[in-house]
């Protein structure tokens, strides 16, 4: 008579990570960009890389690209993917102008953007929610639609309006500008002097304290706020568990068809501030096609991030520094960042070395050797490469950043309540 025993070894568990670990690794990652480009503007002598206006341009950039990331982070929690908004900001572009000019109120042009982005959002969600329309059939559908509906209602009103057409409305009036004046006169000097990290910092403190819009502010807030609403709430934990399992989220009473329209809602309104702030705060005009993409963009940085509000927040900022430094710089301060890609690409090709991955890092060792002869056979990108340096930066970060991404669950996915 025989006995079989199956004994079940423990499963060893991973260490908890102690509490602020990820607070830290955003401050080692930040330090070190830093020092790489402290690093960087003293060996090439472009001081471009690091001053007060790059800085202040980098945010100029970064907000609406940011506030589209988030709203494909709010929609994407809930399980629905957000295709549309970049046709949300065209909505808030043009009311967010329509209204700042028609009442003199810059509050208000922010107030019927937000509104006009929601209702955008809520068209998405009727059709993937309610009606189980494909989202990227319905996101691009929203895009079209919404790119030929402005256009319309742009020859509607603004066939009689000197100064405006079908393709621009009137200039609007802008938010009042916030700074700390007494930051710059007192760090001035310091960020002029051209020291190693020391000058750096300073301009970057500068960068971030002197010629702020007050939507830059509130923009910025939304990315706390996010985190707090759903990491840090009742609510945000069940918004994000409809995007990973509906079925046991409704099994425990959760509302998920009122979660993923709340959350496809709220996207729309902040893709909607985003293009508010293009049409009043960086043009003080409504213009026809100018959110570029951002839309698209966004969700990028979005998955850059990883579906977190830290990580889509450096996202938009890589993307707004390479948008900034080709506007700004032009293809010298660009080509600066070449030596930079080398060397970083280097330091990922020798820890593939440690990781046995020999392919990888021969692929690696090999890019990095193009790109320092790249840098030192020439002395500036050609002026149409760096003017599309902010979408190749897309394609390297998301082919870099591929491996390490977990995506909410049921994310894209359809879903029909259970019958009982």
């Amino acid at each position: 008579m025989s006995q079989e025993m199956n004994v079940m070894e423990p499963v060893a568990k991973p260490s908890p990570r102690p509490r602020g670990w990820a607070r830290w690794r955003f401050l080692t990652l930040f330090g070190a960009v830093l020092v790489a480009l402290a690093g960087l503007r003293t060996i090439t002598g472009q001081d471009m890389l690091t001053d007060a206006g790059t800085i202040n341009t980098t945010i100029t950039f970064a907000v609406p690209i940011g506030l589209a990331a988030l709203g494909g982070l709010w929609a994407e929690r809930a399980g629905i993917i957000n295709i549309g908004l970049e046709g949300m900001m065209i909505l808030g572009t043009w009311f967010g102008a329509y209204f700042a000019w028609s009442t003199d109120n810059p509050w208000m042009g922010l107030l019927a953007g937000v509104l006009a982005g929601m209702a955008g959002g809520l068209l998405h969600a009727v059709a993937t929610v309610t009606f189980a329309v494909d989202h990227i059939v319905s996101g691009v559908a929203i895009n079209i639609l919404m790119l030929g509906a402005m256009r319309y209602l742009s020859i509607l009103v603004y066939a009689d309006v000197p100064g405006a057409g079908a393709a621009q409305s009137p200039m609007a009036p802008s938010f009042p500008v916030w700074d700390l004046p007494f930051v710059a006169r007192a760090l001035g000097p310091v960020a002029d002097s051209g020291v190693f990290l020391v000058a750096d910092l300073a301009s970057l403190v500068v960068g971030v304290t002197t010629h702020m819009p007050a939507l830059t502010v509130v923009a910025i807030l939304m990315i706390p706020l996010s985190y707090l609403v759903l990491w840090r709430t009742t609510f945000g934990l069940r918004l994000r568990s409809v995007g990973e399992n509906p079925d046991a989220a409704e099994s425990l009473g959760v509302p998920v068809y009122s979660l993923k329209y709340v959350a496809v809602i709220v996207s729309g309104g902040l893709a909607g501030m985003g293009g508010v702030f293009l049409s009043v705060v960086a043009s003080q005009i409504y213009q026809e096609g100018q959110t570029g993409g951002r839309g698209y963009i966004g969700l990028a940085a979005m998955i850059f991030g990883n579906w977190r509000p830290g990580g889509l927040a450096m996202g938009a900022g890589l993307f707004g520094y390479t948008d900034a430094l080709q506007v700004r710089g032009g293809g010298e301060a660009v080509h600066a960042l070449l030596l930079l890609l080398a060397v970083a690409l280097l330091g990922v090709a020798l820890w593939q070395v440690r990781r046995d991955r020999k392919g990888l890092a021969a692929f690696g060792v090999l890019v990095s050797v193009l790109l320092f002869a790249w840098f030192f056979s020439t002395d500036s990108l050609p002026r149409e490469l760096a003017t599309y340096s902010p979408h190749v930066t897309t394609l390297l970060v998301l082919s870099l950043a591929s491996q390490r991404l977990r995506p909410p669950a049921s994310v894209g996915k359809q879903w029909r309540a259970s019958r009982s």
